[in-house]
Formats: C-alpha cells, structure tokens, sequence
C-alpha cells in the first residue's frame, strides 16, 4: 500500500485499510482548529510520530467483556465467528491503553461523550496551545481587552 499521502494507515482485521489522508489534516491544524480520529493503537503512534507534541490521545474503554461482546452482538451484521475474532482482536487492542493519555469508560454513552469533551476542552486550554495569547496579554496592559 503506497501511504505517501496519509498521515497514519493501518490494517485492520487483515482486511481492510484504513488511514487519514495528510493534507487536509495539515490544513485544519494550521487554521487553528482540531480534529478528532477514531483509529487504533497503529494509527496513534503514528499520529504522535508524525505530530509530536500535537496529539491529546483519549482510549475508550468498555465497561466490561460481556458488554463489549454484546454490543458487537446487537449490531447483528456478524457471524459468531467474526464475533469470536473481534473480541480477541478487541482484548489485543485494550492492552494498549496505557500508551494513551486518557481513558474513559464508556458505560454511558452521553458521560463518555462529556468526558471527552472536557479532555479535549482542557486540552485546549493549555497555556502552549492557545493561538495568539501573548498577543492578547501584551494588549491587556495597552487596554486593549478585546475578547478572543
């Protein structure tokens, strides 16, 4: 596979190939605004290589193996085969979780979602990764306190 143009790529059940195309995520970072990957431990350690110092990482969780494999049932698009396969796939892929720099346990879908939100809030806030607040503190004392 030619990843040239991809930030990170990955190949996911021996299957399929997944990845995110470079541009557009240089483009959006360089406007200021974040983005957000659903990826696996692959595609995070390539993300933390090729954007060193830029990635606040987050790993879901589930609440339990049985809940896990109850989802994958629900979603009743597998044979119990595959099934079998995800989950041992899935554990494989929880033995990663400490390389990240959040966890959330996703037992409840809307707290996990408020979780992430306030990760990625705080992240955001961080004193490095504010655009422009020099600027903004050097023109307090001009009394230019022009919101941002």
């Amino acid at each position: 596979m030619d990843s040239d143009g991809l930030l990170e790529w990955a190949r996911v059940l021996g299957r399929f190939c997944y990845g995110s195309p470079r541009a557009p995520v240089e483009v959006t970072l360089a406007a200021g605004l974040d983005m957000v990957f659903d990826i696996d431990w692959q595609g995070h350690r390539q993300l933390r290589t090729a954007l060193p110092g830029d990635v606040v990482s987050v790993f879901i969780l589930p609440p339990d193996i049985a809940a896990l494999e109850a989802r994958l049932r629900a979603r009743a698009g597998d044979a119990r085969a595959e099934i079998a396969r995800r989950m041992g796939l899935a554990l494989a892929e929880i033995s990663h979780w400490a390389e990240f720099d959040h966890s959330v346990i996703n037992d409840d879908l809307g707290a996990a979602v408020q979780s992430v939100r306030a990760i990625l809030h705080a992240a955001r806030s961080a004193t490095a990764r504010q655009r422009g607040l020099g600027d903004f503190v050097r023109n307090l004392g001009s009394g230019g306190t022009k919101a941002r």
